[in-house]
């Protein structure tokens, strides 16, 4: 993000309150906004010129275009390493990435073969989000995050396998309760693989830690913007927490199940009542575009709502932490790190 440019003075976090849960949800917009994908090298390089450019002290104020600049930073590079993010694993990117397999394994009907290639599908592309967005500090080696990689797998394919051969045994309900259970059989799936997924690909960072540092009184902000160069600006860390890093994977790992709750269970929930009427029954073909569009505008509306739950850079007391944290919080005593997303 913004933090990795050059220059010792520090942009707003956000043009929105981010104390507030709204505020949080309208940043969270930005994010994960698909338009910013247009940007392409061309508008990232720009984007990066102009926030440098403020941090540097040639622009006074924040203007819109610096703002959009911002927007674009943010969205594309990661907050720990600088880079940007491979496209198709960006938040920005996350609806459009998940939409085709969603809509897979949300396809009425499905055989095993298509009910496990599905979710087989599903949590590769969640092992390559999860990585691509976690804390950087507390890096995965390639043999764990392919150790990851086949238990999340395992966990959703066990899951999905084992409620489709219990739902149709399941002699004491009606039809259409079975009809709407078997639809939300993937929903059950993704979260429970969900969190397994994402406890598994950041585990490393939960055994070794992740870094915090202290979070800056006003005086001390002013102070590192007149630093003469960058790193006398940056925060230094205070060291690894494992605490921490329990926070920020476990937020991370209810996010995602607050992110899939609608997605998995709003449009087949919508399209079984759909079916039922004789406009759709006259038009079977209409089945794969609707479904596609319920999917795509709940996605739409619900990941901004499900990534604002927790922020994104989390400040909390440092009494909270280990003890060797305890006496080194910044204002406040508040020790700040990147929860990852």
């Amino acid at each position: 993000m913004s933090a990795s440019l050059p220059g010792s003075r520090d942009l707003p976090a956000s043009q929105y309150d981010l104390s507030t849960y709204w505020g949080r949800v309208r940043h969270a917009a930005d994010i994960s906004d698909p338009r910013t994908l247009l940007a392409g090298s061309t508008g990232l390089a720009h984007a990066k010129e102009l926030v440098s450019a403020y941090k540097q002290g040639k622009i006074a104020n924040m203007t819109p275009d610096l703002w959009k600049a911002k927007k674009v930073v943010d969205s594309t590079l990661h907050p720990d390493t600088g880079e940007p993010v491979f496209l198709p694993f960006r938040m920005s990117c996350y609806v459009i990435s998940n939409l085709v397999v969603t809509v897979g394994m949300l396809t009425p009907n499905l055989g095993t073969a298509g009910t496990l290639g599905w979710q087989i599908a599903n949590q590769s592309l969640n092992v390559a989000v999860n990585n691509a967005n976690a804390n950087k500090s507390t890096p995965l080696s390639t043999s764990q995050i392919a150790k990851s990689y086949f238990m999340a797998v395992g966990a959703s394919c066990g899951v999905a396998y084992g409620l489709n051969s219990i739902v149709p045994r399941l002699k004491r309900v009606s039809p259409t309760t079975r009809t709407v259970l078997s639809r939300l059989v993937p929903f059950a799936a993704v979260v429970s693989a969900g969190v397994v997924n994402v406890f598994l690909m950041r585990g490393e960072e939960i055994r070794r830690g992740i870094d915090v540092y202290p979070v800056l009184s006003d005086e001390e902000k002013k102070k590192a913007e007149e630093a003469d160069n960058d790193e006398d600006a940056a925060p230094k860390s205070l060291g690894k927490s494992k605490t921490a890093a329990k926070l920020a994977v476990g937020e991370t790992a209810l996010s995602r199940v607050i992110n899939a709750t609608p997605i998995m269970v709003v449009p087949p929930l919508i399209l079984v009542k759909l079916q039922r009427t004789e406009w759709l029954k006259q038009r079977p073909r209409m089945v794969l575009p609707i479904n596609l569009g319920l999917i795509l505008t709940t996605s739409l509306v619900a990941l901004p709502f499900a990534l604002a739950v927790f922020p994104q850079r989390q400040a909390i007391s440092a009494k909270k932490l280990e003890p060797e944290f305890w006496e080194k919080g910044g204002k406040d005593g508040m020790v700040e790190f990147n929860r990852g997303m």
